[in-house]
C-alpha cells in the first residue's frame, strides 16, 4: 500500500489508517478465543487508546476485515460477521435488546453508517454513509437512508 517494505513504509501502515486497530482486534480475538481474558482487555484497550475505536472482545469477523478508518467505530460484542467485511469511521454496529446484528460476506458500510439490533445484513451488501439500518437487508443490494432501504440490486457478486 505504501510501496516497498521499508521501516518507514511499515510504521506507516502501522499507525496511518485502520491497521492498528485491526492487528490489536486480531491479538485480542485470539487471546479471548485462548481464555486468556486479562490480555484480551488490555488489547482491547489499547485499541480504545490508541485507535480511538471500540470492538467487544467476543465480536468475531471472517478473513479481510477492514477498518478503512478506525475513528469512531463501535462494535457490540456479540455481532458476528463474514469475510471482507470494510468499514469507513464513524460506523456503529450494535445491539438491541441484547441481540446484535449478523453481517455476510462482502459487506461495506459508509461512514457514520449504524446497523442496530436483531438483523442479518445478506452477502454483497453496500450500506451509504449515515444510513440507520433497523430492519434485515437482502443480498447483493445497495441500502440508503433512515431508516435503510435497498435502492439497488444486482445479481452478480460485486453488489
Amino acid at each position: 500500500m505504501y510501496g516497498d517494505v521499508t521501516r518507514k513504509n511499515v510504521l506507516k501502515s502501522l499507525f496511518t489508517d485502520g491497521t492498528c486497530a485491526m492487528v490489536l482486534y486480531r491479538l485480542m480475538q485470539w487471546c479471548h478465543g485462548h481464555r486468556l481474558a486479562l490480555p484480551a482487555m488490555v488489547f482491547n484497550k489499547m485499541n480504545v487508546l490508541f485507535s480511538r475505536c471500540v470492538i467487544g472482545r467476543g465480536a468475531t469477523f471472517g478473513p479481510r476485515f477492514v477498518l478503512i478508518h478506525s475513528l469512531g467505530v463501535v462494535i457490540n460484542s456479540d455481532v458476528v460477521g463474514g469475510s471482507e467485511i470494510k468499514l469507513e469511521h464513524g460506523v456503529t454496529i450494535g445491539a438491541e435488546k441484547g441481540k446484535a446484528p449478523r453481517l455476510g460476506n462482502s459487506v461495506f458500510a459508509g461512514a457514520g453508517a449504524k446497523i442496530l439490533g436483531d438483523i442479518t445484513i445478506g452477502d454483497n451488501v453496500k450500506i451509504g454513509a449515515n444510513a440507520v439500518v433497523v430492519s434485515d437487508l437482502p443480498p447483493n443490494c445497495t441500502a440508503v437512508g433512515i431508516p435503510a432501504k435497498p435502492v439497488a440490486h444486482s445479481s452478480d457478486s460485486e453488489g
